[in-house]
């Protein structure tokens, strides 16, 4: 049995969870805009006194590590990996994308996630289920305008992903729109989808695993320009 502690902090509400294997125990939802590793600690606390676990009973720790928010990705990828090293688990980084994916219904052949990257722009991924019956990638994730994005899927795919609360306009006919309790990412989700890659193999080193950010800086983009000039 694998003791998974889960950890989503990729948008201005995130939550934590704790399973076993693939049996979600509890999952506590946090308060927006309170995502500092002062609050998140206490919260973790609170999760693993509900289901009687000793921190050292943890032997996975998995954590979205992006796509998402800055302040959210830096305060969730380091508690993880201080989380880890310190009971000695071993240590998962997963999409935010693929997290949002894993939360589609099983009907669901083809789709679309989406995250908000700010300034009418949105960072998107492709997904298909697969002879395992699991929505694998069938792209790399790519930032580009949300417009762009919607108009430019193929009919029959469904779209998911806390972006559509931004899109006010019609949908493009033969896309379906998935319900909106699912577009965001949940710690249970990142608990079953960090199983599946532990399974097959997958870990992170918790020295070298970093946040993957929706996209550069302002600074960083305005510095970019500077260059190609």
């Amino acid at each position: 049995m694998l003791n998974i502690l889960a950890l989503e902090t990729s948008e201005t509400a995130g939550s934590v969870a704790a399973a076993v294997d693939d049996n979600l125990l509890a999952e506590i939802d946090l308060e927006p805009h309170e995502r500092s590793a002062q609050w998140l600690a206490p919260t973790i606390r609170s999760l693993l006194s509900r289901i009687n676990w000793q921190p050292r009973d943890v032997r996975l720790v998995a954590v979205t590590a992006g796509p998402g928010s800055f302040t959210g990705l830096r305060v969730g990828v380091a508690t993880a990996k201080v989380f880890a090293y310190a009971v000695g688990a071993e240590l998962l980084g997963v999409s935010t994308l693929e997290t949002i994916a894993a939360a589609a219904p099983a009907e669901i052949a083809r789709l679309a996630v989406g995250i908000d990257a700010q300034r009418g722009d949105v960072v998107a991924q492709a997904f298909q289920r697969s002879a395992s019956a699991e929505l694998e990638p069938l792209d790399d994730a790519r930032l580009l305008p949300l417009a762009d994005w919607l108009a430019g899927l193929p009919q029959g795919f469904a779209v998911s992903g806390p972006v559509l609360k931004k899109w006010t306009e019609p949908f493009p006919p033969g896309i379906e729109v998935l319900a909106a309790e699912i577009w965001h990412p949940k710690a249970a989700q990142v608990a079953r989808l960090a199983l599946r890659h532990y399974l097959a193999g997958r870990r992170d080193d918790p020295w070298r695993l970093l946040p993957v950010y929706s996209r550069p800086s302002a600074a960083e983009e305005k510095w970019a320009k500077r260059l190609a000039h």
